[in-house]
This record gives structure tokens, C-alpha cells and sequence, in this order.
């Protein structure tokens, strides 16, 4: 299906999110006929249309709840939300009426124009994401950062021309129904347990992510992390160059860790690049994240001296292992973006003094053990909230940790772990698990313990 198919046709965008309200928005603009299905029957037609954009309000038809065949009938197109499974039934029964589904980024992608960088990974997205936009806007002079960062892609695409330099961070979720989709450069972080309650298994969960180089050919560029299982293994099968990066391996060709220094390498001959401790972000996932985003920017073109010199200055993306405040000689940090183990244990591995850990919350199909390995003897008390606190403390003994409580509200838990930290500790919020259990999204988590903090 191409862009213009849609033009003068009705286009059924399920759910209105960030992405459903952008996708609308976009709809409207180049001429097609949005209808917006919101299956929460909680929400009101009023609910749903202050969401939208004012120009959108009245020209908007909202149907909530089930929508019936006789208007599927009518439909030429299907843009789901990133929450909205491909297996669930309204969706299976827009395929079984052979309806195209597009995702938002296919959509807005269709209607863009510039180069695309376009990042993804079970962890290190947004940090990754925002530095390389970051780097982007010191080189070039029309630039976007759209996609799972809390942009929508769709609401930015009409706007882009053919100098425009949009850099995507891109979740399994948004990558799952593109077709044109296309990336001048790529890049798949790394790829571990997550999200398996939606993919179901690691293989399907892992197509997903490969899903980021649909199109790439030799001409374009894939990055990919030499250190994780997966990445290394597809980049034997990546359709673009591939670019690898290390922390554990001196690479012939690549970008790698040596000590404290990040070394780019050609043919087997090895450049200084820079020393890690030349940068405000901390912890070893973080130095994975600015090779990755060396790795990208120099693939489009941007001289390293304008790349080391943002790289130099950027600071820690919010609620990504974020220093907050020292109170009463505590370090308080927060992490509340370590939503699976694999996040959270860089989150563990960043800290340098005794640490009170909260932990738990919505359940997403996680296993926790290699998490509570990685306590050593950092971790003095775990604090568990939520859906998955009993779940987490049966591991926890399994592996012999016991020094645990479960506290039945975030509020109770904020205030336990600071009558019970010593001067000298640090209190860490890396949960491990999503919010949405007991909030909305990870944000609002995160923001209610710096606001917490602040106020001691």
C-alpha cells in the first residue's frame, strides 16, 4: 500500500494515546478520513476528544468499545497504538477482512522525508536516542527526535524536508506492522528477556527488534552491540553494514573499551577516542550507550570533534539512573526506567556505596534471578511494592537473599527506606518491572520519588 492509497479514505486508528492523537493529526493533513476506535469503555467521547488537537475535535468520528463489521467494511487502513497486541481480537479481525495495518512509525515514515536514524534495544533506548539527537542538532540545522521518547513521529513527519535528520528511539511494540519503513542508520542496543506477557517468546521478541533494519541495504548502516548473544549473532545476517561495539572484546573492527578508554578501530589498527571518566554519565551500560551513539553519528557524517564535544556535556536522561539529591548523607537515585532485571542491574552495577533498593511492580512475564546475583555486597535491604513483590522475594530466598520487606504503597516504601539508610548510602529506585500496577508509566513513578526526595 502506498501514501496516496489513503487520500479521501476512511483510516481506523486504534487507541488515543500519544501515538493515536499524532496519527490523527497526520491523517487529517494529507486528506484522509480518521476514526478513532478506544476500547477502554471507561473513557468518554469527551475524554477522548480534549485529547485531541483542537483542529481535529469536531471533524473526529469516535466509536468506543466494540466496532461493528458493517464500519470495518469501510476501512482502507489500520493504524494501531504501540499497547494495541496484533493478536488481539479486533485486530485479528481487521486481517481476517485482508484491511492493511500500519504502525505509527510506518505511517509517519510514509509521509516523511529526510534521513532516518533509528534506534532500538531492550535497554539504553532513550539515553542512546536523545544523545545522538543531541549530537545531531550540533551539526545539522533541521532536526527531529520523534518515537517511543514520548514524540509522536506522526505529529513531526509533515513538517520534515529532504535536509531534515530525524533520529526514532523505536520499541518492539512501534516495529511491529512497517512495510516502506526505511533507516539510513540503525542500531540495536542490545536484546534480553522483556516484554514476553506481549511477544511470548525470545524469538519473536527478537524479530521484532531486527525489524528496525526492514529495507537497510549495503548502502545503509546497523550497529549493533558485539557483547549481547543476539546482536552479535544477527549481525551475520544484518542487510546493511554492520558497525559492532564492546566493552568486553578489543574488536579489529569497531569501537571498544580498553581500561578507561574508548578506542575506535579499522582493519586492526585502534584510534583513541576518549577516556570514559570525560563524561557526567556513569555506569558501564552508559559507556555501551555513547559508543553506540559515536558509532551512529559518525556513520551520518558528523565530524568527532563536534560529537566528543556533546558527549562531554550530556547529562543523565531523566529517571535513568538520575542522582536526585543527597540528604542527611544519602545518596538518592532514580532508575524508575530500569522497568526489567537487565536495566535494573546497571542500575545495581552504578552504584558505588551500600545500597536500599526499591524493587517490584506490574508483572510483565520476567525471571529476576540474575538480577538478585547481581546484589553482591552492594544491595544492604530490598523494599518490594506491587504486583510482583512476593514473586521477587521467592527468588530472592532461592539465591540466599532474605533481607527483604514488602511495603503495600510506593509512599510507604519512600519512607521506610529513609528511616532505615545509614549516612553513607545510597537509596536506589531500579524496580525491575513496569509501573502499571500502581501508575501510569515509569515517569510518573520516578517523579513521585524526586519529588519525595526533594522534600526531605
Amino acid at each position: 500500500m502506498k501514501a496516496a492509497d489513503i487520500i479521501g479514505k476512511k483510516v481506523l486508528v486504534i487507541g488515543s494515546g500519544l501515538s493515536g492523537v499524532g496519527s490523527v493529526r497526520l491523517l487529517h493533513q494529507v486528506g484522509a478520513v480518521p476514526i478513532v476506535l478506544e476500547e477502554n469503555t471507561k473513557m468518554t467521547e469527551e475524554d477522548i476528544r480534549k485529547k485531541l488537537h483542537e483542529e481535529d475535535r469536531d471533524n473526529t468520528q469516535i466509536i468506543i468499545g466494540n466496532i461493528e463489521d458493517a464500519v470495518l467494511d469501510e476501512i482502507s487502513l489500520t493504524v494501531p497504538s504501540p499497547a494495541v497486541p496484533l493478536d488481539a481480537p479486533t485486530v485479528m479481525r481487521i486481517k481476517e477482512k485482508n484491511i492493511p495495518i500500519w504502525s505509527e512509525i510506518e505511517l509517519a515514515y510514509n509521509f516523511s522525508k529526510g534521513k532516518l536514524i533509528a534506534i532500538t534495544g531492550t535497554n539504553g533506548k532513550t539515553t542512546t536516542t536523545t544523545l545522538v539527537g543531541d549530537i545531531m542538532k550540533a551539526h545539522f540545522a533541521d532536526t527531529y527526535v520523534v518515537g517511543n521518547i514520548g514524540v509522536s513521529y506522526a505529529e513531526s513527519a509533515l513538517k520534515m524536508t529532504e535536509d531534515s535528520v530525524t533520529t526514532g528511539e523505536i520499541s518492539s511494540f512501534q516495529i511491529e506492522a512497517v512495510d516502506n519503513f526505511h533507516a539510513n542508520v540503525s542500531a540495536i542496543l542490545n536484546i534480553t528477556p522483556d516484554h514476553l506477557n506481549r511477544h511470548h517468546t525470545m524469538e519473536c521478541y527478537a524479530s521484532m527488534k531486527e525489524n528496525v533494519t526492514n529495507r537497510q541495504t549495503k548502502d545503509d548502516t546497523c550497529v549493533l552491540n558485539y557483547d549481547n548473544e543476539y546482536t552479535r549473532d544477527f549481525g551475520n545476517r544484518c542487510p546493511s553494514k554492520v558497525i559492532f561495539f564492546s566493552t568486553k572484546e578489543k574488536l579489529s573492527d569497531g569501537f571498544f573499551l580498553d581500561g578507561d578508554e574508548i578506542f575506535m578501530s579499522t582493519a586492526g589498527g585502534a584510534t583513541r577516542i576518549m577516556n570514559i571518566h570525560d563524561m557526567n554519565l556513569v555506569g558501564l551500560c552508559n559507556v555501551e550507550n555513547v559508543m553506540a551513539a559515536i558509532a551512529i553519528s559518525l556513520s551520518m557524517g558528523v565530524p568527532l570533534a563536534t560529537i566528543l564535544n556533546v558527549v562531554r556535556n550530556f547529562k543523565a536522561v531523566e529517571h535513568r539512573i538520575e542522582f536526585v539529591a543527597t540528604k542527611n548523607g544519602v545518596d538518592y537515585y532514580n532508575d524508575s526506567k530500569g522497568t526489567n532485571p537487565d536495566a535494573a542491574i546497571q542500575g545495581i552495577r552504578a552504584m558505588s556505596k551500600p545500597t536500599i533498593l526499591i524493587g517490584g511492580g506490574y508483572d510483565k512475564g520476567s525471571e529476576y534471578d540474575e538480577w538478585i546475583e547481581n546484589f553482591g555486597d552492594k544491595v544492604k535491604l530490598l523494599v518490594l511494592i506491587g504486583q510482583t513483590k512476593e514473586k521477587i522475594a521467592e527468588c530472592a530466598k532461592k539465591h540466599g537473599f532474605t533481607n527483604y520487606c514488602f511495603k503495600d504503597s510506593f509512599e510507604d516504601a519512600l519512607k521506610f527506606c529513609t528511616e532505615s539508610a545509614d549516612e553513607g548510602d545510597a537509596v536506589l529506585l531500579s524496580p525491575a518491572c513496569a509501573s502499571w500496577d500502581m501508575f501510569p508509566n515509569y515517569e510518573t513513578r520516578g517523579k513521585k520519588f524526586k519529588e519525595y526526595v526533594n522534600a526531605l
